[in-house]
């Protein structure tokens, strides 16, 4: 009798162990598997830029140096596609369409903005969204110039101090724009520089600009260039805007517009 209740109590430990161990076995499965499930990135296909064309029109869309995904590690591959293909693409073919209605001949958008009707809605916000758009587009790259050089550099340093504080009072300018618009570093007439933001498509070229200039770069604070990515972090995208930002491009609008 004893040892029958000896040799049951041997095989419930030994029965207990292994089902230990199988339970044991099956967690770090599970655990195993759903560490490799959400490390697996999801990738989102995207366009090619150079297959976005404008409708037929006075204005044309300018071709984008640098694909969708090469700016990815601070503004993300979907957000460029839409910004370029879809809102930049619109004011395009919206301005077009402006143009004609007022009867408006010209192919210089910068005469175009210094002089335009501020009551034209149609006009004022196309032509603000495609010459903004542009600019910022062109100032962008996955291969940046990181720092002003030459004139602009002795120019910033006399306005401002140091670069470093000229970009702090950008992302200030940007930051501080209530809903959308843009912040600007613009050549005044007298050769002089300053910051300031606009709303909306707005910019410092029309007419009763609260600093009138001539935009030498431009940072879109529409929550379009970079809501996917940041969310509601407008300051965490200026503060990333920064790292794509390229120098030699501002130098030669620079250098046009003195």
């Amino acid at each position: 009798m004893k040892k029958g209740m000896l040799l049951m109590s041997v095989i419930g430990v030994l029965f207990f162990a292994q089902s230990c161990d199988a339970k044991k076995d099956a967690a770090t499965t599970t655990s195993n598997e759903t560490v490799k499930m959400d490390t697996v990135k999801s990738e989102v296909p995207v366009g090619n830029p150079t297959d976005v064309k404008a409708d037929p029109g006075t204005f044309q869309i300018k071709p984008l140096k640098y694909g969708y995904d090469e700016l990815n590690e601070y503004i993300d591959a979907k957000t460029m596609e839409i910004h370029y293909s879809k809102h930049y693409l619109g004011y395009i073919n919206k301005l077009n369409v402006a143009l004609k209605e007022s009867n408006i001949k010209s192919n210089d958008i910068v005469e175009i903005l210094k002089t335009l009707d501020m009551k034209n809605g149609a006009l004022r916000n196309n032509a603000g969204g495609y010459y903004n758009h542009m600019l910022y587009f062109d100032i962008m790259s996955p291969t940046p110039q990181k720092a002003p050089t030459g004139d602009l550099k002795t120019k910033i340093d006399a306005t401002f101090g140091s670069t470093e504080e000229l970009m702090k009072q950008l992302d200030d300018a940007g930051a501080k724009r209530f809903g959308s618009g843009w912040a600007w570093l613009v050549v005044k007439a007298d050769g002089s520089l300053a910051v300031t933001s606009t709303a909306n498509q707005d910019n410092p070229l029309m007419p009763g600009a609260e600093v009138a200039g001539t935009p030498i770069l431009g940072i879109d604070v529409w929550e379009h260039a970079y809501y996917l990515k940041y969310q509601n972090k407008r300051d965490e995208y200026l503060k990333a805007f920064n790292s794509v930002l390229d120098w030699k491009q501002v130098e030669e609008n620079y250098r046009k517009a003195k």
